[in-house]
């Protein structure tokens, strides 16, 4: 949306795009100007123009300073408030949808946290119209939530009003927190634990993105389609899942500066999978090609995830040692 909240339209129809995302505002700022009436009508009318619906084909991305589960007052009121602005920009825009990270407990204790989230939700809604709080899974880093299911089912429960909240799921993110989406078993595993745990009906959007480090490492690094440790399999499975139709599926993949050719091209790898079966030949081979392209991303992300692996279990193994020595004075004695 740089220069203007409309050029977010224009920037998606020149990458091919029938979906988009964009920030409301600087996603590191606490403040910024409101959205002028002018760039707003400009949005809505380049929308109506290039056939988006606001409503359902677009997700903003919120500020990623907000932490509506903050155990301390006044950085919550700063989130909230940050919050509450966001949601009034997307009620200026016509846009139906809002996803956002849910933020972390900072230590505090994990049941309050997710009461706290849940009831800054419901302030939120109290003070707009119609705007969807579509709430983001993560990748089970320290004490940030989401990183289980259970979570997000948690928080929705304790939302009064359910028509105006839902979930987006990231992909890599998935993938960090321990999720296998690697095969069809494995993929139609998560989404039957996603149905039983949270409920497909407030699956609202995904984030489609490879992951450049291993299954389980918890970390939140974003690769492009196919070159990663995801693989091209998952995203030919999710292109020929019906279950996603009607939904936005926005790319995160990592992109050089000042060209953003790889949306694009990710888009039309996306499209091209529709249809395809996990045997047909120009397939593997664009799995080969792929693969061989985040080769080197992923061989340093593997040796930095088994070093870190490694490291953990020494020190499990020294707390061991030190609990078997405790265990041992106390029967002497």
């Amino acid at each position: 949306m740089a220069g203007g909240v409309f050029n977010s339209v224009t920037n998606a129809v020149n990458i091919g795009a029938n979906s988009f995302g964009l920030f409301l505002k600087s996603p590191r700022r606490w403040v910024s100007p409101m959205i002028p009436d002018e760039d707003a009508e400009k949005f809505k009318q380049l929308c109506e123009e290039h056939n988006f619906d606001p409503r359902t084909e677009c997700l903003p991305h919120g500020s990623y300073f907000i932490n509506l589960a903050n155990p301390d007052e006044a950085k919550l009121k700063q989130s909230l408030d940050s919050f509450i602005d966001d949601l009034t920009r997307c009620e200026k825009l016509n846009i139906g949808l809002y996803n956002f990270h849910p933020g972390s407990s900072l230590g505090s204790d994990h049941k309050k946290s997710l009461e706290r989230l849940a009831e800054n939700i419901n302030t939120a809604i109290e003070k707009t119209n119609f705007v969807k709080i579509v709430i983001e899974n993560m990748a089970g880093h320290g004490n940030l939530i989401a990183g289980k299911l259970q979570d997000i089912a948690d928080v929705i429960e304790m939302v009064n009003n359910k028509e105006r909240v839902g979930v987006c799921i990231d992909t890599c993110h998935t993938f960090a927190a321990g999720y296998d989406l690697r095969t069809e078993d494995d993929w139609d595993k998560f989404w039957q634990e996603f149905d039983s745990t949270i409920g497909f009906k407030y699956l609202s959007a995904l984030h489609v993105n490879d992951s450049k480090a291993p299954l389980g490492a918890n970390r939140d690094l974003h690769e492009r389609l196919g070159w990663g440790f995801l693989g091209l399999e998952c995203f030919r499975l999710l292109a020929n899942d019906s279950r996603f139709e009607g939904i936005p599926l926005l790319l995160e993949v990592p992109t050089a500066p000042k060209d953003e050719s790889a949306f694009g091209e990710d888009i039309k790898l996306l499209e091209w999978l529709v249809g395809k079966s996990k045997d047909d030949s120009e397939l593997i081979e664009r799995s080969k090609e792929l693969q061989k392209n985040g080769e080197k991303s992923r061989a340093e992300q593997l040796k930095k995830f088994e070093k870190k692996t490694t490291k953990r279990a020494r020190d499990v193994g020294k707390q061991g040692d030190v609990l078997s020595m405790m265990s041992k004075k106390k029967s002497k004695k």
